[in-house]
């Protein structure tokens, strides 16, 4: 029963599913290190939204990041931003489906949209600045 692997017990997939896999994930996620990273750097490729809800934002919300309630985003709301232009979103953290919501219904838009895993716990977590009110 020693020799007994429960990591190898599933053999892992070939190199070129893995990488495929891992791939396809960072299409549709980025973390608070590259996205501060981009913010210092003035890149602006990407819209960043706080989906959580108004008073949660107003409380203390990722620099650089808008409010849009995921509850809120539909056709009209999301009017203003070109379909052409990537959606970044955030909610609490892993605990919270906020910016998993968001980002379907964004997608379902036709936006490509990828969310910043970690939310706003790991933003703070890292020391990334956070601002309040608006």
């Amino acid at each position: 029963m020693a020799d007994f692997s429960r990591v190898c017990e599933t053999p892992p997939a070939s190199p070129d599913k893995i990488r495929e896999y891992f791939s396809y994930k960072l299409g549709c996620e980025t973390d608070p290190f590259d996205v501060n990273a981009d913010l210092e750097n003035g890149i602006d490729s990407f819209e960043f939204i706080d989906v959580r809800d108004k008073a949660a934002y107003l409380n203390g919300h990722a620099a650089g990041a808008i409010h849009i309630d995921h509850n809120d985003m539909n056709e009209a709301r999301m009017a203003e931003f070109p379909k052409d232009r990537l959606l970044v979103v955030y909610c609490w953290g892993p605990g919270c489906n906020g910016a998993t919501k968001a980002a379907v219904k964004l997608s379902a838009l036709g936006f490509s949209v990828k969310e910043m895993i970690g939310g706003i716990t790991y933003w703070k977590e890292e020391g990334y600045p956070v601002v309040s009110g608006v």
